[in-house]
């Protein structure tokens, strides 16, 4: 079985997180996708964050009716910060029937040679790269990684939402309709998140 790995903080999960992982969970290189929840992503201050468990509670939620869709906590037990390659090792032990690879945003792709060992991901895992829209500090910064398994998707949907802009506009009390599924969007305005 081939598992696409999206690591993130999903702080919150939204609508292109959702659209990107069912559009990769579709295609024929992957059988589904597990969200991997990032406790602490070292090259993020943790500040912003919603504890660990919220953020996990709405993953679950936003995937429960897809079956090719995964909430994963399996960093939460790991060493803290996070590092992609001690979560891949672990992953590939615990399951060696699965063949993992990664799922990032071309964003990420610019900054992969910052990773821990990143050379050993690109040896061992395919990374599908999707296409971001690019900000101005963005554009013409080149990507310093080249490798045979960095797999760059086309006719990929390119999304522009952003989880910084819904929380930004949840403390402004604007509408976030439609940026969050109807379930995550009910548990953040329940719990009073981001406000």
């Amino acid at each position: 079985m081939k598992i696409g790995l999206y690591f993130g903080t999903f702080n919150p999960i939204h609508v292109g997180h959702m659209i990107i992982a069912n559009y990769m969970a579709n295609s024929p290189e992957l059988d589904e996708v597990w969200f991997v929840v990032s406790p602490h992503n070292p090259l993020k201050e943790k500040k912003t964050l919603l504890a660990d468990y919220h953020r996990l509670a709405l993953v679950r939620i936003a995937v429960e009716d897809n079956f090719k869709l995964r909430a994963s906590d399996i960093e939460f037990g790991l060493p803290i910060p996070s590092y992609t390659n001690t979560t891949l090792a672990y992953l590939k032990e615990k399951h060696p029937e699965k063949e993992f690879s990664l799922i990032m945003g071309e964003d990420n792709l610019r900054t992969f040679h910052k990773w821990k060992n990143y050379e050993q991901i690109l040896d061992n895992h395919k990374v599908y790269v999707y296409p971001r829209v690019t900000t101005a500090k963005e554009k013409g910064v080149e990507t310093q990684v080249q490798h045979d398994n960095i797999v760059l998707c086309t006719g990929v949907p390119v999304m522009n939402v952003s989880a910084s802009f819904i929380r930004n506009a949840i403390k402004e009390k604007r509408e976030v309709k439609y940026l969050l599924t109807p379930a995550v969007e009910k548990y953040v305005d329940e719990m009073n998140f981001y406000r």
